[in-house]
C-alpha cells in the first residue's frame, strides 16, 4: 500500500521533462524491474536553480524522481549530494520494501548529474587555462 504522498507524487508529478542544454544530467537504471530515470538540472552561484526529470517505470519510481527534485531544487550542490535514497522515502512517508529500491535511483540520478556537473565544470576550467 501507497501512502497519500507516494500517490500524490505519481498522479501530480512536480518537474517533469528536459532541461534544454542542462548543467548536468544523471541516468540510471535497474534491470531487475526496468525502471529508468533521468534528472537534468541547471546551476547557478552553486545552487541547482531547476531540475526536470524523465522516468520510465512503475508509480514509485515516478513518484521518488518527483520527491528528489522537489527536495533538490534550490539546494546548493554540496546539500543537493548529501541527500539520501532513504531521505526520499521518507519524505514519501514510506515506500513497501519491494519498492524501496527506487529511492536508491533516484538520489543516484541526482547525484550522477552533480557528478556530471562537475566533471563538465573542471573541463571548461582547464580548458580556459590551457587556452588563456
Amino acid at each position: 500500500m501507497y501512502s497519500e504522498k507516494v500517490m500524490d507524487h505519481f498522479t501530480n508529478p512536480r518537474n517533469v521533462g528536459e532541461i534544454i542544454d542542462p548543467d548536468g544530467v544523471g541516468q540510471v537504471g535497474n534491470p531487475v524491474c526496468g525502471d529508468v530515470m533521468r534528472i537534468t538540472i541547471q546551476v547557478e552561484d552553486g545552487r541547482i536553480a531547476d531540475v526536470k526529470f524523465r522516468t520510465f517505470g512503475c508509480g514509485a519510481a515516478i513518484a521518488t524522481s518527483s520527491m528528489i527534485t522537489e527536495m533538490a531544487k534550490g539546494k546548493t550542490l554540496e546539500e543537493a549530494l548529501k541527500l539520501t535514497n532513504s531521505a526520499v522515502a521518507r519524505a514519501l512517508d514510506g515506500l513497501p520494501p519491494a519498492k524501496l529500491h527506487c529511492s536508491n535511483l533516484a538520489a543516484d540520478a541526482l547525484h550522477e548529474a552533480i557528478s556530471d556537473y562537475y566533471a563538465k565544470t573542471r573541463t571548461r576550467g582547464q580548458a580556459l587555462k590551457v587556452g588563456g
